[in-house]
C-alpha cells in the first residue's frame, strides 16, 4: 500500500457543545429535562470508552479485491459526502433512507436487508438517528463494518440534548451535518474507510477529500462572517424541527424552541400558546418551517406572534434531483444558511459568493 500523502484535517473538539440548547426560557415548552452538568455529561475533553469504541470499529474497513467495494449509506446528506469522496473510482455507494423521509421513524423495506448484506461499509449518522437500519444491519450484514459517524467523532460531553431529544429519552441531538465545522471529522472517517476499501484509488480519494474539505471549511468560515452580520438580539431560532443545535452552538445562535416534540406529533394547544407568547417575549425576528414537515402550527405562531414564518428550511432531503448540480451537502447547507441569515436581518453575501458545486460526480443511488 502507497503512504498517504494528505493528513486528516485535525478537528479539536474540546470546545463543550452540551450547553447549546440550554439558553431556552420557556418553563413549560423547551428547556432541558435534567442538568447538563450530571455524571452521564462529561467534560468533552474526557475520554470517552464508547466513543472511542465506535471510532476505532470505522477503522476496519480492508481492502477489497476482485469486484467493486460497496458502500451503504443512510440519509442523503452522508450518502452525498460519500458519494464524492469516492468520485472517480469503482467503489458503489448505494444509500437507503429516501429523501424526504422521516428518518428518525423511517423502518426499511424487508429488500433493504439484501443491499446491506453486500455492503463491505456502512455508513449510518448514528447518535440514535437510524436506530432500525442499524439494528437490519447488525443481523443481516454481519461482514460489515458499521460505521456511525456521529457518534465516533462526538465524545458524550459534547451531546446536545433539547426539546426534541430530551435527556430522559437517552438519545441526543443526531443532526450534526449541519454544523460544516463537524463535518469535516466525517469527512476524516470516511475518507479513510474508502482508501482502506481501495488502495489503489488513493491519489483520487485524497484529491476529493481535499476538495470537500475545502468547501466545508470555506462554509464554516462564511456562516460565521455572514453570522455576525445579525444583530446579537435576533441569533435566534424557532423552528419546526430540532436540526441545528450543533449550528447554533458553533455559531452563536439560540434555540429558543422547536413545534416538534419527541413523539414527533404536533404539540398540545397549550405548547402552543406557550410558543407564542415566548417568541413575543424574546423578540423573535422569525420562525422556520420545514419542507420536508409542512407545519400549519407554525404558520399560525407566525402570525399570531406576529414574525415572519420561512418554510424553506430542509434538514436532509437534498436540493433538486440526484445527478443535478445542487443535490448534495453543501447545496444544502448554503441555501439553509442563506435563509436564515436574511430572515434574521443578516447580510448573506458571504454565503452567496461559495459555489458549493466543487467539480466531483455523485453517482450514488438515492431511493425516491
Amino acid at each position: 500500500m502507497r503512504r498517504r500523502f494528505i493528513a486528516p484535517i485535525a478537528l479539536v473538539l474540546a470546545v463543550s457543545l452540551a450547553g447549546c440548547s440550554g439558553g431556552n426560557s420557556a418553563d413549560n415548552v423547551v428547556q432541558p429535562t435534567d442538568d447538563l452538568s450530571q455524571e452521564n455529561l462529561n467534560d468533552p475533553s474526557t475520554p470517552d470508552p464508547d466513543q472511542e469504541a465506535a471510532a476505532a470499529t470505522c477503522k476496519e474497513a480492508k481492502e477489497v479485491s476482485g469486484r467493486a467495494p460497496r458502500i451503504v449509506t443512510t440519509v442523503a446528506p452522508i450518502t452525498n459526502l460519500v458519494a464524492l469522496m469516492v468520485s472517480g473510482t469503482s467503489i458503489e455507494v448505494d444509500g437507503i433512507v429516501p429523501e424526504g423521509t422521516n428518518s428518525h421513524t423511517f423502518e426499511p423495506p424487508p429488500s433493504a436487508a439484501s443491499v446491506l448484506e453486500r455492503a463491505d461499509v456502512i455508513f449510518v449518522n448514528g447518535l440514535g438517528l437510524e436506530d432500525p437500519t442499524l439494528e437490519l444491519a447488525r443481523a443481516n450484514a454481519k461482514n460489515s463494518v458499521v460505521c456511525e459517524l456521529g457518534t465516533a467523532i462526538l465524545p458524550k460531553g459534547s451531546w446536545i440534548f433539547d426539546f426534541s431529544f430530551p435527556m430522559d429519552g437517552g438519545k441526543p441531538n443526531p443532526h450534526v451535518w449541519t454544523s460544516p465545522f463537524l463535518v469535516l471529522g466525517y469527512l476524516n472517517i470516511i475518507r479513510d474507510a474508502a482508501a482502506a476499501l481501495d488502495p489503489s484509488s488513493m491519489e483520487i480519494i485524497d484529491a476529493n477529500y481535499i476538495k470537500l474539505s475545502r468547501i466545508a471549511m470555506d462554509l464554516d468560515e462564511a456562516v460565521k462572517t455572514a453570522s455576525a452580520t445579525i444583530a446579537p438580539a435576533n441569533r435566534k431560532l424557532l423552528t419546526y424541527h430540532d436540526a441545528y443545535a450543533y449550528f447554533a452552538d458553533r455559531y452563536g445562535y439560540e434555540v429558543v424552541g422547536a413545534i416538534q416534540p419527541q413523539s414527533f406529533e404536533e404539540p398540545s394547544p397549550k405548547e402552543i400558546a406557550n410558543l407564542i407568547d415566548q417568541v413575543k417575549k424574546e423578540g423573535v425576528v422569525a420562525v422556520f418551517g420545514s419542507e420536508v414537515f409542512p407545519s400549519p402550527v407554525l404558520e399560525q405562531i407566525g402570525k399570531e406572534a406576529g414574525v415572519r414564518y420561512v418554510d424553506t428550511l430542509r434538514d436532509d432531503d437534498l436540493l433538486g434531483k440526484p445527478g443535478d448540480p445542487e443535490h448534495s451537502w453543501a447545496a444544502l447547507m448554503r441555501s439553509n444558511y442563506i435563509t436564515m441569515v436574511t430572515a434574521l436581518g443578516g447580510d448573506a453575501a458571504a454565503l452567496k459568493a461559495i459555489k458549493s458545486d466543487i467539480g466531483l460526480v455523485d453517482k450514488a443511488f438515492y431511493p425516491q
